[in-house]
């Protein structure tokens, strides 16, 4: 008989969302008439720019005519695209980065589970504690984790606390990590690392050859301007790091799906032979063998938010959710309530009440409150007593719910 992969029944069978979902459906279920406002989950309510779907409208015209018919395409991404990126996210901003190294794929969410893919099981891994569970969740699939404790605490991971005593900075690991996960500005959050705090773990990469995957998913909501939108911003970050973008929540392509990762080719790792190998040539490699590529459609809608008219209308997504999540930030704060983030990021991250664990306030607010939020418990144990709300709902929810918790 066939057998299966053991780590995946070691892993908790209710991922985190899914368990919210249960809960807000047998709240609907049990109260019909209630009008939910959900600000749990980190998913957009604006449409697409115009200029995205434009683009996708040109591009799916082309796919009638076989004069302009695509199939197959780049599994790394079409050139045009590729370049737009370099231009934009990293030659203006004087990084040196090249089309070859930028890997266009589905969204962050795959890359940052996929990588794993090019490294030994038997690396060591730091993650900060709260954390997006896909870094976790992936590497428990792969074999990295160990095995879990009550509090879902995996033997074999280093947990690199966040928290309000230390303002949510990780301090460097007492042991040594290879591959070290790194999300900011922040999810679950919303806190950032000024520069000089993120080059304190680029120089600890350099000195202990290890590798970090930098996700910064959410640089676009970065105002402040100490925090860097890129790791590459940092000196010695090429040969240490991976980075990993989206345009799931900038340009509202949570539904569209793409974003990309950049890979060095100067970033290398041993072999077990001892040899150094061009993660590059390794991520390449991968991406040719397990996956396809991302729509041609979809990439013309992704180059269109680089034009002019499209860099305007992201910039008029983002300034909603951020006015939202000023207003989310101001209301908790006058209602009496400690909150953190929200500054540089979609995400207010907040204290639940005295006594109060977070998943008994999410169960307060939906019962009580008909609000959805994010209980911190689900990202990790330094999560618990916290909540996250997300800027990511439309103006009119966003004030009735705070209204709602001020009453």
């Amino acid at each position: 008989m066939a057998q299966i992969n053991d780590n995946f029944t070691k892993i908790p069978a209710t991922y985190l969302f899914s368990e919210i979902a249960k809960r807000v459906a047998q709240h609907k279920a049990q109260n019909p008439q209630a009008v939910i406002i959900r600000m749990g989950i980190g998913d957009v309510s604006l449409p697409l720019p115009d200029a995205a779907v434009d683009a996708m409208i040109a591009a799916a015209e082309e796919q009638r005519h076989a004069e302009t018919f695509r199939g197959y395409g780049p599994e790394q991404g079409y050139d045009f695209l590729r370049n737009a990126i370099v231009e934009n996210d990293f030659r203006a901003k004087g990084l040196n980065i090249h089309a070859d190294e930028i890997f266009v794929s589905d969204g962050a969410k795959s890359d940052t589970g996929n990588i794993g893919d090019i490294f030994s099981i038997h690396n060591k891994v730091a993650v900060t504690d709260p954390v997006y569970p896909v870094y976790v969740d992936t590497n428990a699939m792969g074999g990295r984790a160990g095995e879990p404790s009550a509090q879902n605490v995996w033997s074999n991971l280093i947990y690199l606390p966040c928290n309000a005593e230390n303002n949510f900075v990780p301090a460097l690991p007492a042991e040594k990590a290879d591959l070290i996960y790194l999300c900011f500005p922040n999810n679950p959050t919303g806190t950032t690392l000024t520069k000089a705090q993120l080059k304190v773990w680029v120089d600890y990469a350099r000195e202990n050859n290890s590798v970090i995957l930098f996700d910064a998913a959410y640089e676009a909501f970065i105002t402040e301007e100490n925090v860097p939108h890129s790791i590459y911003e940092i000196e010695g970050a090429y040969d240490v790091a991976i980075e990993f973008r989206s345009f799931s929540k900038t340009a509202g392509f949570t539904g569209t799906r793409c974003g990309y990762t950049v890979v060095p080719k100067s970033l290398t790792a041993l072999s077990e032979s001892g040899e150094k190998v061009q993660l590059n040539k390794l991520w390449n490699r991968r991406q040719s063998t397990k996956f396809n590529g991302t729509s041609y459609v979809v990439q013309r809608a992704a180059e269109a938010i680089y034009s002019p008219e499209g860099k305007k209308q992201v910039r008029t997504l983002i300034d909603y959710y951020m006015e939202n999540v000023r207003l989310i930030r101001e209301s908790l704060q006058k209602a009496g309530f400690s909150t953190f983030g929200g500054v540089n990021a979609p995400y207010v991250w907040v204290k639940t009440p005295a006594g109060m664990s977070s998943w008994d306030y999410f169960d307060f607010l939906l019962k009580e409150k008909n609000i959805v939020c994010t209980p911190g418990a689900g990202f990790g144990t330094n999560g618990e007593g916290y909540v996250r709300f997300s800027a990511f709902g439309s103006r009119e929810n966003t004030i009735a719910a705070m209204k709602r918790i001020a009453e």
